[in-house]
């Protein structure tokens, strides 16, 4: 039995944890704050816990929010650990509840250090996911130091991560791990000028105003979760007939950019940490994509298009094949 956390913010977590599930034998019990996806694999059980964010009353019979009740940091050990809050008691002690009757190999963890610090202490080997940014605070140390694996999905030479730098040992530089690995690729499948808009990267009036120069230059426009109700289950015909994607700069849009092999206009979002634009500096230097600031003019954002659509990129750098099947083999080592 392999227990697995799923951070709730956003949908990346998940979806990586989608890609690399069904290359995984044992029984998987996911556990998240986020609803069930409308579909599991087989032996896969999804557990929702209780949000720790939400507002409760305090000992004074005021609500309050979260960080109202106190240094949630420990005293900067910790990223999130709110006092006297039902909801974070709740969650850890459902992880904890199951970890006691259930005869667990190891905990995946993807991403929370105070989920690791728990499952270590219950005595559970852990995998810990690793993202790019500047990430060398004391909670982060602790979360590394404490895994014994550490899955960091990208390749070697690639993200340099200086708060892995202790501990190479335990390191294992799986690739870009995409939902699309292994999809078949239509030969000359794609259009001369079709650009494809790929979650939000700009707000809603600079990309109507983009949309709108691209269309009187000639461009075919698509999007897929750029605006308010575009959201498509299904991308990867779009990313496959696009001459151009524009993306943001988190870990599974670059991923998936990779297993298209598709030229990209990226816009790192801001983050924690600096991890988007982290990951953009690295694709410029490389030559993977054209970058520009989140700040840019529409007419900044269609030059960038223009100037990707001339560039090859030499997207296998990424290692985007297999990298899900990696990542399992780690997790299965450590659960053997």
């Amino acid at each position: 039995m392999i227990g697995w956390y799923v951070h709730h913010h956003g949908w990346g977590h998940v979806t990586r944890m989608q890609a690399i599930r069904p290359h995984i034998d044992d029984d998987v019990t996911v556990f998240s704050s986020l609803p069930q996806p409308a579909s599991l694999p087989a032996r896969t059980t999804w557990v929702q816990l209780p949000s720790d964010s939400e507002p409760v009353v305090g000992p004074d019979g005021v609500h309050r929010e979260a960080h109202e009740l106190g240094d949630v940091t420990a005293g900067g050990t910790l990223h999130w650990a709110p006092l006297r809050h039902p909801g974070h008691q709740a969650r850890l002690a459902a992880m904890a509840d199951w970890v006691a009757i259930h005869p667990v190999s190891t905990f995946v963890v993807d991403v929370s250090v105070e989920v690791t610090i728990l499952t270590r202490l219950l005595g559970v080997p852990t995998v810990v996911f690793a993202q790019p940014g500047e990430r060398t605070d004391a909670p982060h140390r602790l979360g590394y130091d404490l895994a014994d694996r550490i899955l960091a999905p990208w390749a070697s030479g690639t993200i340099e991560a200086q708060g892995l730098a202790d501990h190479d040992e335990r390191v294992h530089r799986v690739g870009a791990v995409s939902r699309y690995d292994g999809r078949e690729r239509a030969a000359g499948a794609r259009h001369e000028r079709r650009v494809l808009f790929l979650s939000r990267t700009l707000d809603a009036p600079r990309l109507a105003a983009t949309i709108e120069l691209l269309t009187a230059d000639g461009w075919i426009v698509d999007t897929a979760g750029a605006g308010d109700d575009d959201r498509v289950a299904d991308v990867w015909p779009l990313l496959r007939r696009a001459t151009v994607v524009v993306s943001a700069a988190g870990q599974n849009g670059i991923a998936d950019l990779a297993a298209a092999d598709t030229r990209a206009l990226v816009i790192a979002q801001e983050r924690p940490f600096g991890e988007q634009e982290h990951t953009a500096r690295v694709l410029a230097d490389l030559g993977l994509a054209v970058t520009v600031r989140d700040d840019a003019t529409p007419d900044e954002v269609v030059d960038g298009i223009r100037r990707a659509a001339v560039i090859a990129p030499g997207w296998q750098a990424w290692q985007a094949t297999g990298a899900a099947a990696r990542a399992a083999a780690v997790i299965a080592g450590v659960a053997a």
